[in-house]
Order: structure tokens, then sequence, then C-alpha cells
């Protein structure tokens, strides 16, 4: 099959998923090309060759030519798997009135609220009924598909293809970190939380520093932030914890390393799918603590606590019972490598996406 893969502007999840796609089909013999603005395909590698047929709406001419350009991709592709809802958008309007079958994949909930929450909205209805099929990386994105009147909607997991990828021992691990930190000791006795998080307001990262501030007082408690983006939330964030034992680390490579030198990881978002830092967490044995939200029910309970979104009273009750009880840690920690082996990994992911395309298609797949 000849397939056209389209991605919006992406700094996390949904372009590791996409690049892990791309290669798990282009190394089952499929042909693929990605269409994806400058700064995505740049971060992830995609082909600069396709970049030039993704519009920006700002600028109408060049938005007319790029989306003749993506027309004539669409027009000679056997399925076009559009991610999220700009390039799910851009791939219904540029296969109009043809017989290619698009597939349009949420990996976030849309904006609400405003005008822009208004274009969101029916944003959402023209992917739906315009796809052939539309799939949410977690059950509550299908049902949202479904509500719109999707002909065909079903859960498509995503897998984590970084997870479990650190190699040496706890000890090697938390002598890196501290040396990251400018820690003169690995921190023997204390227990360190890990976020890593993209600096965004849907992060709700205000929460995670007011049940820091919360917990001032345990002198056992060090947190630890990975992640960059937006400047003015980075610099609240930093505002916040000023005089706390949160570190703000920005972006790193080395995400394996933190994850097995930690000893809980804290989502407090807003919202997520089935992100694949919670999955990351997981395949390291890390009990998780998370806002009770989006897909993360369905990769937390059972082997981390689940709290309110925005309750900071609530996130720092649940870090402090982590804290004070390291058999419950443990406990949860096997839990969470134990679910881990229950999710589907990047080659049942490809070998999934596979089985979908040729029954779009009407093709047959071969099989081993």
């Amino acid at each position: 099959m000849r397939i056209l893969q389209v991605v919006g502007h992406a700094a996390g999840g949904i372009g590791v998923h996409v690049r892990d796609l791309v290669a798990g089909l282009t190394g089952a013999g499929e042909r693929v090309e990605v269409v994806a603005p400058p700064d995505t395909a740049q971060r992830f590698g995609f082909a600069d060759a396709a970049v030039r047929a993704w519009p920006q709406w700002s600028r109408p001419v060049e938005a007319d030519q790029a989306m003749r350009r993506l027309r004539s991709l669409v027009a000679t592709a056997d399925v076009v798997h559009a991610h999220g809802h700009q390039a799910g958008l851009a791939a219904v309007l540029a296969a109009v009135g043809g017989a290619v079958p698009v597939v349009v994949s949420w990996h976030n909930t849309a904006p609400t609220g405003g005008v822009g929450g208004v274009a969101a909205g029916l944003g959402e209805r023209l992917q739906v009924r315009r796809a052939s099929m539309v799939t949410g990386a977690s059950q509550d994105l299908v049902e949202r598909a479904r509500e719109l009147g999707a002909a065909r909607a079903e859960l498509a997991p995503v897998a984590a293809p970084a997870a479990g990828s650190w190699r040496g021992t706890r000890q090697e691990a938390r002598a890196a970190v501290a040396h990251v930190l400018g820690l003169s000791s690995a921190g023997d006795g204390e227990v360190w939380a890990l976020t890593v998080s993209r600096m965004a307001p849907q992060k709700d990262l205000p929460v995670l520093a007011a049940a820091a501030r919360r917990l001032a007082s345990e002198p056992a408690l060090r947190w630890i932030v990975v992640g960059d983006g937006e400047e003015s939330v980075r610099a609240d964030l930093a505002a916040r914890t000023a005089g706390l034992p949160v570190h703000l680390v920005g972006a790193r490579d080395d995400v394996a390393t933190f994850m097995a030198a930690v000893d809980l990881l804290v989502v407090p978002s807003r919202w997520e799918a089935r992100a694949l830092v919670v999955q990351e967490a997981l395949a390291a044995g890390l009990p998780v603590v998370a806002t009770d939200v989006g897909g993360l029910p369905e990769l937390v309970t059972g082997c981390g606590l689940l709290v309110p979104v925005g309750d900071d009273a609530a996130l720092a009750a649940a870090v402090a019972h982590l804290v004070h009880d390291g058999a419950r840690r443990l406990e949860l920690g096997a839990l969470a490598r134990e679910r881990f082996t229950q999710l589907p990994t990047s080659a049942d992911v490809t070998a999934a996406w596979r089985a979908r395309y040729a029954a779009l298609t009407g093709g047959a797949q071969e099989t081993c």
C-alpha cells in the first residue's frame, strides 16, 4: 500500500507515535510518505519533500498552493491517515470528492469555549462526517466521535517505543540524575518525584507547584520536572516553586535515565489520552499519581493513585502517602510492571494499523 501520513504541529507524543508507526510500516514493506509542518518535520526527522504540502492557514495564497499539493498526494495514495485535529481537517478537505479513504486519529480533545471552541467544534463535525474512520487514543475520544455521528469509531492505543530502554542499574541512574541536578550525592533516603511534561496550560503545572508547596516541610521529598515549551508557563512554574526542592531541568533526551532514578511519576494534567510518559513509567516500575481524566484511568487504575483534576490538596496527599509508605510504593511498582506487559507494543500497533488499512482499501494483508 501507499500510505500518506499527515501530522500537524507536534512536539510530544503525537510526533513520537507517528515516527514509530512510519518506521514500523516501512519495515513491513509499505510505501509511506509524511506531510507535516516544518517544525514537526525537523523535530521528528520526517521527509522535507512533504513539508511543502502543509497549509499555513494564516497565509491564504501559500495555503492554497499547499492544499493543491496535498490533494495531489492524497489522490495517488491508497489510504490517508491524519493524526490530530489540525491534520484531520487538512486531510478531509484535501480528499473532497475523491475515492481515497481517510482515517483521522484523535490524540487530544479539541479546544472548548469562545470563538476558538466554536471553530474547533465545527472542525470535529467536518472530520467525523467525511472520514472513513475516526480512532481515539483513549475511550473518551472514541465516545466523542460516536456522539458526533462517526460511521466508524474505535479505540487505537499507541505504544511507547522508549519504554524500558534503560539498561543500567538504579544506582547508576540515580548518580547520573544527581549530577544533572547539581547534587553532591545521589540522595539516599530521599524520595524523588518526577513529572515529564510540555510547558503548556493543559498540563496544569500550577497545581503541581501548589502541591509541592503543601509538602515543603517533607525533608525526604525532591521534585524533578523534565520538559520545555511555552516560556511563560516555564517562568510561572519557576516563580511558584522558588525556594522549594523542585528542579526544572528542561528538555532531555535521556528520560529513561530519569525514570530509572526516581521513585514515582506525578501527572497533574487537565487532560491526557494514553500518555506515553505514563507507559514509560509503568515499564520502569514506577507508581503513578495522576489526574482521573481522559485515558489515564485506563493505564493507572490498579497500579497508581488517581486524584481529581485541579485539586492540589488531593495531589499532595497522594504523593505524601507514597513518600511515607515505601512498601506501598514497591507494591504499586510491581503492579505497574505487570500492567505494562499487558499494553500493546510498537509491533502490535503497526500490525493493527496495517489490518485497518487493508480493510478500508479492500486489500489483503500478508501474514507470516
